[in-house]
């Protein structure tokens, strides 16, 4: 039975509901119907100890801010586009810039992640459906267009996320999610930079100042790029680097081997050793964002937490960053004949 509670009111008075996922190893995943957020995951470790491993807030009211995006469906385009403007079937668009001089998770205050969605629960899936409309021209985007995303928890403790969107007109759409993981538990008040990390890719796009990718697509043999190999974060985020230094670490996309579009693929393994957890990550898009917290500013989270610079790991599958413009990438045109759909799972191992 999925349990559904009252998590707070929005300005304009809706009511904002948590809905409650739960298997029977003791995972629990609550997710709530403004912004499609995932605000607790509860995971058992090797000995069956719970611990919640997602950071995030206790009050639905202090998502209204989240200015690190915790648990966020990110949408209609997620990451950076480059001067906040692009070009499609000759019709040039212009977005909000909000990050230095490009727009970033298409609006920081309007985007999905800040937006009331529907919600339909699905009992004999063990699933939850969110949806939303979004007419014409908001946020900048073509078409009248209704995104989905539907959060379900299986037996063998994965946590799977399928996104779907359709339009009337053709747009661009790239949709992600934007959890911080701490497998010791959101309450350790710990860096990450202990784990250990494997990405299946060989390369990765460099970028120029702004965070915005120069367009190569560059091996990451010899260099802290590198995860080919599982290799523990603190081994090289701090290495003298060009790249780590423009962002203060990791914050780079990199482009997953073997790519094919519509399979769905294991991309990435985060071990935890310390806290007998690891994390498995699927998707069928071509590209992972791998952010390791770098402007995370201390501040308290859910239980009054002390979350640290570096303290959680995001894993954003998506298309890469400025495809909506850089020439080369592979450019998310939804259409109103091939609507938008994409599979990321994350899967708890221990």
């Amino acid at each position: 039975m999925i349990e559904e509670r009252k998590f707070g009111r929005t300005i304009a008075g809706e009511d904002i509901v948590l809905y409650s996922l739960k298997n029977k190893n003791g995972m629990q995943a609550d997710v709530m119907n403004f912004g499609a957020i995932l605000v607790n995951l509860f995971v058992p470790d090797k000995n069956g100890e719970v611990k919640d491993v997602v950071l995030g807030y206790d009050r639905a009211k202090d998502y209204f801010v989240n200015g690190s995006c915790f648990g966020s469906t990110i949408g209609p385009v997620a990451n950076r586009t480059a001067k906040g403007q692009f070009e499609l079937d000759g019709t040039i668009y212009n977005l909000i810039i909000n990050d230095n001089d490009n727009n970033l998770h298409s609006d920081g205050n309007a985007g999905l992640h800040k937006t009331m969605w529907q919600a339909e629960k699905k009992e004999t899936e063990n699933a939850v459906t969110f949806s939303v409309f979004c007419k014409d021209g908001l946020l900048g985007f073509p078409g009248n267009r209704k995104f989905a995303v539907t959060y379900k928890l299986t037996e063998d403790n994965a946590l799977e996320i399928h996104y779907f969107a359709s339009t009337d007109k053709d747009t661009l759409v790239n949709m992600t999610n934007h959890s911080y993981f701490n497998l010791k538990g959101n309450d350790s008040e710990t860096t990450v930079e202990d784990v250990k990390v494997w990405l299946k890719a060989s390369h990765y796009t460099k970028i120029r100042h702004g965070a915005i990718p120069t367009g190569e697509i560059a091996s990451v043999k010899g260099t802290p790029f590198d995860f080919t190999t599982m290799k523990q974060i603190s081994r090289d985020i701090d290495a003298e680097n060009a790249q780590l230094a423009l962002v203060k670490g990791y914050d780079h996309n990199f482009v997953i081997d073997d790519y094919e579009a519509g399979k769905v693929q294991k991309i990435a393994e985060v071990v935890d050793e310390k806290a007998l957890r690891s994390m498995e990550v699927y998707t069928d898009l071509p590209g992972v964002q791998l952010y390791t917290g770098n402007n995370m500013v201390p501040e308290l989270g859910k239980g009054d937490a002390l979350y640290p610079c570096r303290g959680g790991i995001c894993l954003e599958t998506q298309f890469f960053p400025n495809c909506a413009r850089q020439e080369g990438f592979i450019k998310p045109v939804v259409t109103p004949e091939k609507p938008f759909t994409s599979t990321t799972i994350y899967k708890f191992v221990n």
